[in-house]
């Protein structure tokens, strides 16, 4: 009897209870992770381009921060229009949070995390619900306009540890380890499957992800065109536009591979 591969769009989206626990175990992960890195890792090169472990790190600070200070973002995104007329509205606000710690040693910057993301995360929770499902993320960022679910409510519980755990994967990639992994990665990558289910509008593929976060997947509907065989952090870097560390198999038809390969997602 044949094995019937589940659509991905049948994973359900990341309650906000749920959320909760997903964004505490992400910041306890990526604060472990930077407080063991030795001095000299700082100013390796990130593949986040122009980016080194310190800039990383300096605009994850800067996003835990604003979000419960959102008149803080509104300045840097004045403030970049200026400086960086040439950048697009998201990408001269990540600058400025960088500039605005560029003197912050990165030792005093996991200080900063350790401060200011328990008081992000607490200040999500206290937005009501309504609230949370009306506010856009576009008023600020016009990218934001391409994500599945345009809404706080979508920002706080999938984007904010979705982010935070793409640059601890960046961080592995900088330094040449392994992150560590637990039932809470699972929970982020799956959610990252669905965002691309949502989206997709390419041939019926299948999606066979391995490593400790992995499981199989259809996208679109019918048979598949396609497979693509590939480890689910590789899988991830690649939908963020990041080089994998492995490789990606894709077989089937050349319509469907190239989907497979255009493939995006936001992270």
């Amino acid at each position: 009897m044949a094995t019937i591969t589940p659509s991905a769009r049948a994973i359900p989206r990341t309650s906000g209870v749920r959320a909760r626990l997903v964004n505490e175990a992400e910041l306890r992960a990526t604060l472990s992770t930077f407080r063991e890195l030795p001095d000299a890792d700082w100013q390796r090169p990130t593949p986040c381009t122009g980016w080194t472990v310190r800039h990383m790190l300096a605009h994850t600070v800067g996003q835990y921060e604003e979000l419960p200070r959102p008149w803080v973002a509104v300045r840097r995104i004045r403030r970049a229009a200026r400086s960086h007329p040439h950048l697009g509205r998201l990408d001269g606000h990540n600058e400025m949070q960088i500039e605005d710690r560029r003197a912050v040693p990165g030792r005093e910057l996991i200080g900063a995390l350790a401060h200011y993301a328990p008081q992000a995360l607490i200040a999500l929770r206290r937005v009501p619900a309504a609230a949370r499902r009306r506010i856009r993320p576009s008023i600020l960022y016009p990218e934001a306009k391409a994500l599945p679910d345009d809404s706080l409510d979508y920002l706080g519980n999938v984007l904010v540890a979705r982010d935070t755990w793409m640059h601890r994967v960046d961080l592995a990639d900088a330094t040449g380890t392994a992150p560590v992994l637990d039932g809470h990665d699972r929970e982020i990558v799956e959610q990252v499957v669905l965002d691309l289910a949502l989206t997709w509008t390419g041939p019926a593929v299948e999606i066979d992800l391995y490593g400790p976060l992995g499981g199989r997947h259809l996208l679109g509907i019918g048979d598949p065109a396609a497979t693509l065989h590939a480890d689910a952090l590789d899988f991830a870097r690649h939908l963020s536009g990041r080089p994998v560390r492995g490789s990606l198999e894709i077989e089937g038809e050349p319509a469907a591979r190239d989907a497979l390969t255009a493939a995006r997602v936001v992270f």
